[in-house]
């Protein structure tokens, strides 16, 4: 009889220690209609099939609009520390207003991922145990150079989204990136309020080619600008004339590559950011894992018309 109970006993605490073993990650992300966002969280999400398994859970959090994002993602960090999160994940897009909200996560002894923007630099600056993501200033690099070498002499950056870190790294990236080939780069920039808003973009982008008739390449910085730059080219009269190239891609910016409206898309693999951020504090919460790698490279990458099938079979799937 006391064998028996002695054995209930260890099952029950053996138990007990499986359950508490679970961890609550909050990931800070971008507006919910925001397509390139759709799929980091479908990332983080897929990630977070594990966390539940193991009794954890993943929240999103996003932002409803870009018009004051620096403020409002430090509210969201503010949120998850005050909902109890044991990991937080989140990207650096405005330091000035951000990284007080981060170090506070820290202080907090809350383990912390920075991913998407911010760089390992912002990684190191704050104590964070990684970042997973691209480096946004050589993604643009790597756009400059393609329509460089593809024939640009004259580009453009268009920056819907002036003060945020990493759209200024990709402009003055591109602008880098043409200029290594011969060319020369300038950046026009948008109100905020234009980012995701097609007809602004586009009615901006025609303006800027017929007052700037030299100008052959056009480069964007997030999905529905290339979408707008597509019709604003349209518009301008220089179909044929100016190449675009743009920092992510989804369906609608996929078919423009394969229909030849749109010659490039800078991948950051979005999936894979939510999904090895969530992975690797997740292990770290449940056994303590670590990962020695701190600086995790999702990109740059490019899709031209010479990858376009199997990038849009994974797009089909959700996951690029």
């Amino acid at each position: 009889m006391k064998l028996t109970n002695l054995f209930v006993a260890a099952a029950t605490t053996a138990m007990m220690a499986t359950t508490a073993m679970s961890a609550d990650i909050f990931v800070i992300g971008g507006k919910p209609d925001d397509p390139f966002w759709s799929i980091v969280k479908r990332g983080a999400e897929d990630a977070g099939l594990v966390v539940e398994a193991q009794g954890g859970s993943v929240t999103w959090l996003g932002p409803q609009n870009y018009d004051n994002l620096g403020v409002d993602a430090a509210e969201l960090i503010r949120q998850a520390i005050d909902q109890g999160a044991d990991a937080i994940v989140g990207p650096d897009w405005v330091p000035e207003a951000m990284d007080p909200a981060f170090q506070a996560v820290v202080d907090a002894g809350i383990p912390l991922v920075i991913y998407n923007a911010g760089g390992i630099e912002a990684a190191d600056r704050l104590g964070a145990m990684n970042y997973v993501g691209a480096v946004d200033y050589k993604a643009g690099v790597a756009g400059g150079e393609y329509l460089g070498s593809n024939g640009g002499k004259n580009g453009v950056c268009i920056n819907s989204l002036p003060g945020a870190a990493n759209i200024e790294d990709y402009c003055n990236g591109f602008v880098e990136g043409i200029e290594s080939t011969g060319g020369t780069g300038s950046v026009l920039p948008l109100p905020a309020t234009a980012q995701g808003n097609v007809t602004a973009v586009a009615q901006a982008i025609r303006a800027h080619l017929l007052q700037n008739p030299d100008i052959d390449s056009v480069f964007t910085t997030a999905n529905l600008d290339a979408v707008g730059a597509v019709q604003g080219i349209a518009q301008a009269g220089k179909e044929g004339a100016v190449s675009l190239c743009g920092i992510n891609f989804d369906e609608a910016i996929l078919t423009n590559i394969n229909d030849g409206k749109q010659a490039c898309a800078i991948d950051q693999q979005g999936y894979q950011q939510g999904y090895y951020a969530v992975s690797i504090l997740n292990g770290y919460v449940n056994y303590g894992l670590n990962i020695p790698t701190r600086e995790i490279l999702t990109g740059p990458g490019i899709v031209d018309a010479s990858n376009i099938a199997s990038t849009m079979s994974g797009a089909s799937q959700g996951t690029r």
